[in-house]
């Protein structure tokens, strides 16, 4: 297996021509395992943003792009062995699409001076960038998710949860339990009672945990999940008649693929965002007419749209202007990944920004700089509509608690430094 991966890695490296493609972007994606469902989307759009880049506009500042797509069945060996096998390639950045690999990758990237993002996932302290040169997770992380999971209680219980119960549903991994300290902490400063549930991979067997919540009660129950968790938790919620509208998942999992196989039941779950859903933006006819109309979408072209399809577009979106903005720090098309780290930590998107590339009203506005690689923590809820089929958001983005997140982040980065014999920049 590990030979099949490294062969198939280096044949597609063999097969891209210089002369015909210059910027090297990498996709460590799952199109198999018990993750794909979720991973398919992802990759498509990442895939076909950077496809409309080299058809509608001849790549990104003149260079066309060459993606690398590896398999890595969300397993984290084989997400290492695919980064080891193509970081020669000039990639530019790595972006896992998983928790376990990015905490393998830290190290690495860093040591090879190769950028690495991880989207709203992988390790929360990376957004301290004095300590974490290489690494960024803008525009949010997981803890300014369940920061803005209980502010989201906050707000629809007058500002008081004093004396509630929330439960966490968490998928048993670094994953799912980055949230936990957060979620402590908060229920420190808003007197709520935390019960910790946790569910072992890949999710199926989750029985136990929702006969205890329908014997304690809780108020809200959180879940980090992924994959066929979700829609197992979703069905259970549903047997046991907890109510939907208090059921809130973290960004992964608040998918289609989480929602449908419930039913009208699903209908009222809600999940948090850092993007707008749906396909009504004027870059969705461009993919049409420039990707799928001419046949060279990544999938069948029956994924737009989707919440993950429109995530792995936002991420190749992100890293394709963090490529432009290297290319003017640097003045040249030709940018190296250490010039791309330099785009990434100066990467600033606006809404006229996101209004040119014709995603309006898509993403929060942020900026990212050598202190920050993390953004500033905004994310949104959406709600399931089961008889329209659709998402929608249901709140504006609103900002995490940073009172709260910034002295964790300070104290997790800074206890990594120490460990690592880390010298913190920026100075």
């Amino acid at each position: 297996m590990k030979m099949k991966l490294i062969t198939a890695a280096v044949a597609a490296l063999m097969a891209a021509s210089p002369a015909m493609a210059d910027l090297t972007f990498t996709s460590l994606s799952y199109r198999t395992g018990p993750y794909a469902a979720n991973g398919i989307p992802f990759a498509d759009g990442y895939a076909d943003y950077f496809t409309l880049l080299n058809e509608r506009d001849g790549g990104i500042g003149g260079e066309k792009i060459n993606l690398i797509e590896c398999e890595t069945g969300y397993n984290t060996e084989k997400g290492v062995e695919c980064y080891e096998s193509t970081k020669g390639s000039g990639a530019l950045v790595y972006q896992p699409l998983s928790t376990g690999i990015t905490y393998q990758l830290i190290p690495k990237v860093t040591a090879d001076g190769i950028p690495l993002h991880s989207m709203g996932y992988g390790r929360t302290s990376a957004k301290n960038g004095k300590v974490f040169s290489n690494v960024f997770n803008y525009p949010a992380n997981y803890w300014d998710g369940a920061s803005i999971a209980i502010k989201h209680l906050l707000d629809i219980n007058g500002g008081d949860l004093s004396g509630k119960k929330v439960a966490l549903v968490y998928h048993n991994s670094a994953y799912g339990k980055e949230p936990i300290r957060t979620l402590e902490e908060l229920s420190k400063k808003h007197g709520y009672d935390l019960t910790l549930l946790p569910v072992d991979h890949p999710g199926q067997e989750q029985k136990s945990q929702w006969l205890q919540i329908r014997r304690e009660r809780p108020d809200y129950v959180i879940m980090w999940g992924w994959g066929v968790m979700n829609q197992v938790a979703i069905q259970e919620a549903v047997n046991i008649r907890f109510p939907m509208e208090n059921f809130i998942g973290v960004w992964w999992s608040g998918s289609e693929n989480d929602v449908k196989a419930a039913g009208e039941a699903a209908d009222g779950y809600k999940a948090l965002t850092f993007h707008n859903v749906g396909s009504d933006y004027p870059l969705f006819q461009d993919i049409q007419d420039y990707v799928v109309d001419e046949g060279k979408a990544a999938g069948a072209g029956d994924q737009i749209g989707t919440v993950l399809y429109n995530r792995g577009l936002y991420a190749a979106m992100l890293a394709a202007e963090a490529a432009k903005t290297a290319q003017q720090i640097h003045g040249t098309s030709a940018i190296t990944p250490a010039m791309m780290r330099d785009g990434m930590e100066n990467l600033e998107i606006t809404e006229g920004k996101m209004t040119m590339l014709g995603l309006p009203n898509f993403g929060p506005s942020f900026k990212v700089s050598c202190e920050n690689h993390g953004g500033d923590g905004f994310g949104a809820v959406t709600q399931w509509d089961a008889k329209a089929g659709t998402w929608s958001m249901i709140t504006d983005y609103m900002q995490s608690d940073q009172d709260v997140l910034a002295p964790l982040v300070a104290a997790d980065s800074e206890a990594y430094a120490k460990e690592n014999n880390i010298a913190e920049r920026c100075n």
